[in-house]
């Protein structure tokens, strides 16, 4: 699909990675500049130098990563020209679907051609890839996108109306995937361009319950079986290295912590006891003379962490000096929209009864 020459050449699309929120495709054209907040970088100097190359800038402002291209990369750097399928949808659908390298693929609703990149991957040259746009200015431009990424010879585009015109093959693929915002209306069109004499599958990508519903009904009606719904939801997780404290500082930490709790604890009782001496009579203030109220020094026998001798710990000389750890992200990555998958079974020989 990219080049996969080990340096950079004039002509080359690369991803420039600058920051995990900012990355962006740079097509490698001697003579002009790339700028950014990281500085400013003329595209001469990134000529010849391996890719994964950390390039610095000219004006000593920073420095950025020049990589190899990749659907996943491009999936996170690509212009936006509509809702893209992120890469937990991906996957997902690849593995379900039973997409693989010779696979024949229909795809309705090209997009951005986020999904397109990761499956041209996939099939490879010996499997091919039916693209639908309904938008000419969109299907114009990854039309463009797919020659100039090398995979005109196994993405096959088309400007079309598939609920209303169907597909431009019959009896042909293994898997069809439909982006639409009313999949149910090419659910026959697809079931014409499925294989009649396998297995096949379908996927619909809905943002709403209400169009998986009518989705469903349509692939019912059509005699898709095993027909089931999930939604994918990504949640990443940190990981981070820290060093370990020994156990004498953690036993110190609390007793500390103890300690300033006993504390409170004790001003309390005493503000509670002067209250209660200033708020009774005097002869009732004289009875009360006599209670006992619990003190430091009447507390003093309550075994607490402070009171806990130091422990003699052997530490192992070859201790690690730092250990990773894991956290979950507090937030979610949110839906996206629900896949609804079917398949299609041939349907049984006629047998002629005598």
């Amino acid at each position: 699909m990219w080049s996969t020459a080990r340096d950079v050449a004039a002509g080359d699309l690369v991803i420039v990675w600058q920051t995990r929120e900012l990355i962006q495709p740079l097509l490698i054209t001697p003579g002009k500049d790339f700028n950014s907040r990281f500085g400013y970088y003329r595209h001469a100097d990134i000529v010849g130098i391996p890719y994964g190359s950390k390039v610095g800038s000219r004006n000593g402002r920073g420095f950025i990563h020049v990589l190899r291209p990749t659907p996943e990369l491009w999936t996170m750097a690509l212009p936006h020209r509509t809702q893209i399928l992120y890469l937990a949808d991906i996957a997902f659908i690849t593995s379900w679907l039973d997409i693989k390298h010779g696979s024949r693929v229909i795809e309705a609703g090209t997009g951005s051609g986020s999904f397109s990149h990761s499956i041209a991957r996939t099939i490879g040259s010996a499997g091919h890839l039916w693209s639908y746009e309904f938008h000419e200015a969109r299907a114009n431009k990854a039309r463009e996108e797919f020659s100039l990424h090398g995979m005109a010879d196994i993405v096959t585009l088309t400007h079309r109306n598939v609920c209303k015109d169907g597909f431009t093959v019959e009896d042909t693929v293994d898997a069809v995937f439909l982006d639409l915002p009313a999949p149910w209306d090419a659910i026959e069109h697809a079931k014409k361009a499925l294989k009649k004499n396998v297995p096949t599958r379908i996927c619909c990508f809905s943002p709403c319950m209400e169009q998986v519903l009518r989705t469903v009904s349509a692939l019912n009606d059509s005699g898709f079986t095993d027909i089931t719904m999930f939604e994918s939801l990504l949640r990443p997780h940190e990981v981070h290295q820290i060093a370990p404290q020994p156990l004498a500082y953690a036993i110190e930490k609390l007793k500390k912590s103890e300690q300033k709790r006993e504390e409170k604890r004790q001003n309390q009782i005493a503000r509670s006891s002067k209250r209660k001496r200033d708020d009774l009579p005097e002869t009732d203030a004289e009875n009360a003379g006599g209670k006992r109220f619990k003190t430091q020094e009447s507390a003093g026998d309550d075994v607490r962490a402070f009171d806990i001798p130091d422990p003699v710990v052997d530490q192992p000389a070859n201790q690690p000096v730092k250990m990773s750890v894991s956290k979950a992200c507090p937030e979610v990555r949110g839906h996206t929209s629900y896949l609804t998958f079917a398949r299609l079974v041939p349907a049984a020989p006629a047998t002629n009864r005598q």
